[in-house]
């Protein structure tokens, strides 16, 4: 029977039991994986560990379920096959995505970076200065972390190439507006890639209705394994210079920017997202969609639902604590933030709240979470303490968030 909200029972019944046996509010860091996952890995360990694209049956069916694998991941961003690259990780995909788009530019063009990067969509732009292409700095507010778009107008000039910048801060929780901002790139003449690792949990991607260059999250934040993933738009992968071996075709978009080779068995896993989201849809969903990538859209309107509750009940806990500094913007509204929050504490390590709350099995954690770039743009000096960040998904439940609450107000 169709549920007008998360069936947190059934959701979780979906997942090792294992996972339940402490609140975990780590999240940002890396999500659960549910048992289709693990599943799919494991059925094609056991029964296609072999080099795949051969005709024999075990390395057709190897390729079979790879490229079924990718396929549904295309569909699940709305994008094209020929536009995802499965890489080893985000980190790396930008890498090599800097590496191919550097022969197009001259000495003294621009690239444009925030100070509220991940940097993972910070460190390879900037070192292109080796080559004489110029960082131009997007700041934050100091205060807040809060990225004001407005700025960007007196940034932009003819020599930007490109604008690299996050979907959602994996510190403050903020989400930017990616078509606006993408749109005044375009309008400029330049290219955006965007950074959609703390996004991709929490709302749906849609790449084609952004209009986006290039998009970057990571499989291991949306229930998968440890592998990355690349989109980018196909008349711009044409354009960039291949990174893999001299006999990969230029025109070979899906692989030219993986130097490392597709990972045989985590692509093959991914299929086991696309069963997570089709049980959930069939579990929740009355309107029989048509596409897969309606089916997932909709899931996630749920889940900013419960998110937003999740969120607000938070936050009302957090407001009333003098003592604590909260980064990002004050609101539990599911279009402004996810459910990402980072804070410190006066006169308090933040590793010793981290700390203090594994008495009553809560996990959160502490640090720069690799926006270390962002914790010193904030003033906050102990970078390798950094802040404390609580972080929730769809997954948690009313009662975990009250534990987070009950630990951390003893804490604090």
């Amino acid at each position: 029977m169709p549920h007008s909200q998360l069936d947190l029972d059934f959701i979780r019944g979906l997942y090792p039991d294992s996972c339940w046996e402490w609140a975990f509010f780590e999240n940002a860091g890396g999500s659960f994986v549910p048992l289709s996952v693990i599943e799919r890995m494991t059925a094609y360990i056991s029964e296609t560990q072999v080099q795949p694209g051969a005709p024999y049956p075990s390395s057709a069916l190897a390729g079979e379920r790879m490229a079924k694998a990718k396929q549904l991941m295309a569909e699940l961003i709305n994008a094209d096959d020929r536009e995802v690259t499965i890489g080893a990780s985000t980190s790396m995909n930008v890498y090599v995505l800097a590496q191919a788009l550097r022969p197009l530019w001259r000495e003294g063009d621009e690239i444009i970076v925030t100070e509220l990067n991940h940097e993972a969509n910070a460190g390879s732009w900037r070192r292109l200065a080796e080559f004489g292409i110029n960082t131009v700095e997007w700041p934050v507010d100091p205060d807040t972390g809060i990225l004001n778009i407005d700025n960007l107008d007196q940034l932009l000039t003819d020599r930007t190439r490109l604008i690299a910048f996050p979907h959602v801060s994996n510190i403050t929780g903020d989400i930017n507006d990616v078509a606006k901002i993408t749109a005044k790139a375009h309008d400029a003449g330049a290219m955006v890639c965007v950074d959609g690792v703390a996004y991709a949990p929490h709302r749906a991607i849609d790449v084609k209705a952004w209009d986006v260059d290039f998009y970057s999250f990571s499989f291991y934040k949306i229930y998968g394994p440890h592998i990355g993933c690349l989109f980018g738009r196909y008349d711009r992968l044409l354009e960039a210079r291949g990174q893999y071996h001299y006999f990969i075709d230029e025109n070979a978009t899906d692989s030219k920017l993986n130097p490392a080779g597709p990972n045989h068995e985590t692509i093959a896993s991914l299929h086991g997202i696309a069963d997570y989201f089709e049980a959930l849809a069939g579990h929740h969903l009355e309107t029989p969609f048509n596409s897969f990538h309606e089916r997932v859209a909709a899931m996630f309107d749920m889940f900013t639902a419960h998110e937003e509750t999740m969120a607000k009940r938070f936050l009302d806990f957090i407001d009333g604590k003098a003592n604590v500094r909260l980064l990002g913007r004050r609101t539990g509204d599911g279009v402004k933030r996810a459910p990402t929050f980072s804070f410190v504490v006066d006169g308090r390590r933040s590793a010793d709240i981290a700390r203090a709350v594994e008495a009553d099995r809560v996990a959160i954690r502490n640090g720069h979470f690799y926006a270390k770039r962002l914790v010193e743009a904030v003033g906050i000096v102990d970078t390798d303490d950094g802040v404390v960040r609580c972080s929730m998904v769809h997954y948690n439940t009313p009662t975990e968030i009250e534990c987070l609450i009950t630990a951390l107000d003893k804490a604090l």
